[in-house]
């Protein structure tokens, strides 16, 4: 059986001052929640105060982005190993507003992907479809080649390491969520891309979390369909009690 995990993206919010806060008070909500993982995505400046502030909890912190090499002059950039040295253990790769506002390329995402596997590193990778795309019926071709982009280079043990999150980019921060039903069958289409490009056993292993507008209300209609393993929550993420009451579904 998957376990569930529930990832909390904080986007561009909280200062570490603000991040300690905010854990100081999600720990002990959260002290009993032993039916899933629980994972915090600050922005790269609270990445160390939030690592230390979850020492000895269950809750690991990821990072929102990241850069594929490991050093150069990449203004502005932060390397894997950079991540791990916050105390980071996993990084959320090819967000649509990476793809959509900084024109990230499944290739780009690609070497993202290898370079934090290389630096044991758990990516969570995105995927999803804009508005136009799933009114035209290209959600399927949308993430075919989104997945293929990045993941066509690697081999079944390394793609057993990553988590897979669908955002269908029309749910997200505009208050419209996908239908668990709509949400389902893109999880389901995404779990046979990997039984083609892997195996069976890798596909049933493989962990697809759902991100598009969660919130406390409707998780537990997502939750109930057996195809989804998880959520990838954005604004409901930086409330502790509204974190907590989505991890605890």
């Amino acid at each position: 059986m998957r376990r569930p995990v529930i990832a909390g993206n904080w986007k561009m919010y909280k200062t570490q001052g603000e991040a300690r806060a905010f854990m100081a008070k999600l720990l002990p909500l959260v002290a009993n929640s032993h039916h899933c993982e629980i994972v915090v995505a600050p922005p790269f400046t609270a990445l160390a105060a939030t690592a230390e502030a979850a020492k000895g909890s269950k809750i690991t912190v990821a990072a929102q982005n990241a850069h594929w090499e490991k050093e150069g002059a990449f203004t502005g950039e932060v390397s894997m190993p950079m991540l791990v040295e916050t105390g980071c253990h996993g990084v959320i790769l090819g967000h649509s507003e990476r793809r959509h506002l900084f024109h990230e390329t499944n290739e780009h995402i690609a070497k993202k992907v290898r370079a934090a596997l290389d630096n044991n590193l758990r990516p969570i990778v995105c995927v999803g479809e804009l508005l136009h795309e799933r009114e035209g019926n290209l959600t399927h071709a949308v993430l075919e080649k989104q997945f293929e982009g990045a993941f066509a280079a690697l081999t079944g043990d390394d793609f057993s390491r990553i988590l897979l999150a669908y955002e269908p980019c029309w749910a997200i921060g505009t208050g419209r969520t996908a239908t668990p039903e709509m949400a389902a069958d893109a999880h389901r289409y995404l779990r046979e891309l990997a039984h083609k490009r892997f195996s069976s056993d890798r596909a049933s292993a493989l962990r697809i979390l759902y991100g598009g507008s969660v919130k406390p209300d409707n998780i537990k209609g997502l939750m109930a369909q057996v195809e989804i393993d998880g959520a990838l929550v954005g604004g409901a993420s930086l409330n502790a009690e509204s974190f907590a009451s989505i991890v605890n579904f």
